[in-house]
């Protein structure tokens, strides 16, 4: 049985973290704390580590897992670009719930499955896994449950549905609303389509940030609530 760490007790959240670092460099999976739901996490680095968090939650790798990245500044170095819109977008928003999906580095060697040359990356917000991404640094992340589930808001949940299929757990408490992270596409802003038109911002999926959040930083350049997309 894998072991659940405590992270409210000093002690088990020293050994906790040393624990699920030594899980990430070994290719395994850890479940983490977030500040919207548990995560479970592998080496974005690691393609065999992604192929085990797909199989793991029962997805196909049309279904690429988000990255969680420590810093601001991590960004510029996974994103081909960062538009200034999307800028203000992470200065309002992280460390936080909104998930910014951008053409990725085609220089980054690494496999996410299906990804179309494109990343879907966010700062969360938390100790724990602030601190644990400083030193991993960026982790493929997705919800620590198996697909078609809710999401889980506690380290029981997710042993639960996840098992031995991951090596290490940290138990931070329930998960402050339990309510997953806005998903935009900011990919037209970077790259435009054949008639040259200004690219927008996509709603793909609604969350901790409010697409009036959304529009008191960008304007018109997020896309009318009709057409935002159901995923």
């Amino acid at each position: 049985m894998s072991p659940i760490f405590d992270c409210s007790d000093e002690a088990q959240l020293l050994a906790g973290m040393r624990n699920a670092r030594q899980a990430i460099g070994r290719g395994d999976l850890i479940v983490i704390p977030t500040d919207t739901v548990y995560g479970v996490a592998a080496d974005a680095f690691s393609p065999a580590a992604v192929q085990r968090l797909l199989d793991a939650k029962g997805r196909g790798r049309d279904q690429p897992p988000p990255v969680l990245i420590g810093t601001k500044e991590t960004l510029t170095a996974l994103a081909e670009s960062v538009p200034e819109p999307v800028q203000r977008l992470v200065d309002a928003f992280w460390p936080g719930g909104l998930t910014i999906v951008l053409p990725a580095q085609p220089s980054l060697v690494w496999d996410l499955g299906e990804t179309q040359g494109t990343l879907a990356v966010r700062m969360p917000e938390g100790r724990v896994v602030l601190e644990l991404l400083a030193e991993t640094g960026p982790l493929a992340v997705s919800s620590a449950n198996l697909t078609g589930k809710a999401a889980a808001i506690s380290a029981l949940d997710a042993e639960k549905m996840l098992g031995d299929s991951v090596a290490v757990y940290l138990d931070d408490g329930m998960s402050r609303n339990g309510v997953a992270s806005t998903i935009i596409d900011a990919t037209s802003l970077v790259r435009r389509g054949p008639d040259g038109d200004a690219g927008v911002v996509r709603i793909l999926r609604h969350g901790v940030v409010t697409r009036e959040q959304l529009h008191d930083v960008l304007g018109d350049l997020l896309e009318p609530e009709q057409q935002d997309g159901d995923s």
